[in-house]
């Protein structure tokens, strides 16, 4: 897992092939203003989950873990906690991995909590697993799925 802010970006751009691409993407669109639902920048290679969820507590979400994809994610507005957890401390398999939805849920709490605000991100690669949208209200936010 990585925390960072988009002003600093550069700093882990070389950590994969794509996050140059993703991150000079985000910072170019006003994304914020751009209606919610998939933004493609690079095919299946790249693309963007921009939403509006509503926030959950912490005891009611659930961590989630990814095998093909690297999920940046990036507050746009508001303030969002994301739990994290290392995937091998995961037991409760609640949702067993799903290929298509690339995706599989886990019912446990996260080890550690890291609240962001508006142009900070957050990076989790398939050993991470991670429960977002935490707290209260809504959040406007992209989730960059990079392919690994």
């Amino acid at each position: 897992m990585v925390l960072s802010t988009l002003k600093d970006s550069a700093r882990i751009e070389s950590l994969h092939p794509l996050f140059k691409k993703a991150f000079d993407y985000v910072k170019s669109h006003d994304i914020l203003n751009t209606p919610c639902g998939r933004i493609d920048v690079q095919g299946d290679e790249i693309f963007i989950n921009n939403c509006n969820p509503e926030l959950k507590a912490a005891n009611e979400q659930v961590l989630e873990v990814h095998r093909d994809y690297i999920d940046i994610q990036i507050l746009l507005e508001g303030e969002e906690t994301i739990g994290w957890k290392p995937l091998d401390n995961c037991t409760n398999l609640t949702k067993p991995y799903d290929k298509e939805g690339d995706c599989a849920l886990y019912d446990e709490p996260g080890t550690s909590y890291s609240t962001l605000k508006p142009g900070q991100f957050a990076i989790f690669w398939p050993e991470d697993a991670h429960a977002p949208i935490i707290g209260e209200g809504k959040v406007r936010k992209c989730i960059v799925k990079v392919k690994i």
